[in-house]
């Protein structure tokens, strides 16, 4: 079976937290694997002093910039086909709730569901995967642009399999499987004793992890993928967004202490289609059943 996966997020970075060692994995196996980022995320905090005057207060140039922070990421990950829904700055960060970017029209957040989703559809359409990957309904942790890539999603995937909608974007398509990203409450735990037991003294070392809203509940990760011989790549990855991510401090310091328990193995939840056989545990391959 020729294999193809397709992977929704919202910013650069947010691929390489949750997946980048599984886009790794497919891609070196000879899977097509496709990113389809929603936003350039112009409403980051830029964590560089130097670049500063990049955010969305000063330049408001941090989206061009994190664009090529983005292939340099895929080009880590081996991944080829990366593309930003709608084309480049066609749908803007919509920062959190509460602040003023997330009132703009031209937000990803208050763009309508349907002008977003069918940008995915045409994408869908003309890459035919049988695997799609995204977030669950409350966006791993509430941000608005995670929320409304869940949403766009499943609109678009609903909007592919129709025959009748627009046949202009190519003929209709229906995905096998569909896989909420997750990460277990047990590993973050695991990862915050362990940070304390070697004396770290971190922030998140002190977090409580029934308190983390990304954290999910173990008993609800259907599928683990083992993506340990790619957990370098994936830091060298997250390292590319540089203007975003620190990966020798807080939440990413889970790797020194645990790294492949943390950073190498990937979770997910499946959301939809049949879990691949196996023995009372979970699945290892998210294109498990559907070569049987």
């Amino acid at each position: 079976m020729d294999r193809r996966l397709l992977l929704v997020h919202a910013h650069p970075d947010d691929e390489c937290i949750s997946t980048g060692g599984s886009m790794a994995k497919y891609a070196a196996a000879g899977a097509h694997v496709t990113l389809v980022t929603c936003t350039l995320g112009e409403e980051g905090e830029v964590l560089v002093p130097e670049l500063s005057h990049l955010a969305s207060e000063h330049d408001d140039a941090l989206g061009e910039h994190r664009f090529t922070e983005l292939g340099a990421a895929m080009d880590r990950l081996g991944v080829s086909d990366w593309r930003l829904l709608g084309g480049p700055g066609r749908f803007r960060d919509s920062g959190m709730v509460g602040t003023p970017p997330n009132d703009r029209p031209e937000s990803f957040w208050r763009t309508d569901l349907l002008v977003s989703a069918t940008e995915l559809v045409a994408v869908i359409r003309e890459v035919r995967p049988q695997v799609v990957v995204t977030y669950d309904d409350f966006g791993g942790y509430g941000h608005p642009d995670h929320i409304q890539a869940h949403r766009v999603t499943h609109y678009a995937i609903a909007l592919a399999e129709s025959a009748t909608f627009r046949p202009d974007l190519g003929p209709a398509w229906s995905v096998s499987k569909v896989y909420w990203t997750a990460m277990p409450r047990g590993v973050i735990r695991a990862g915050i004793e362990a940070m304390r037991a070697a004396g770290v003294e971190d922030g998140f070392a002190a977090m409580d992890p029934d308190d983390l809203p990304f954290a999910c509940d173990d008993d609800l990760v259907t599928t683990e993928v083992d993506a340990s011989a790619f957990l370098t790549a994936k830091l060298d990855a997250l390292r590319e967004h540089r203007t975003q991510v620190t990966v020798d401090s807080g939440f990413f310091a889970l790797a020194d202490n645990v790294g492949v328990e943390a950073f190498g193995t990937e979770f997910f939840r499946l959301a939809r289609g049949r879990a691949g056989a196996v023995d009372g545990g979970r699945e290892t391959d998210l294109f498990a059943g559907l070569e049987e």
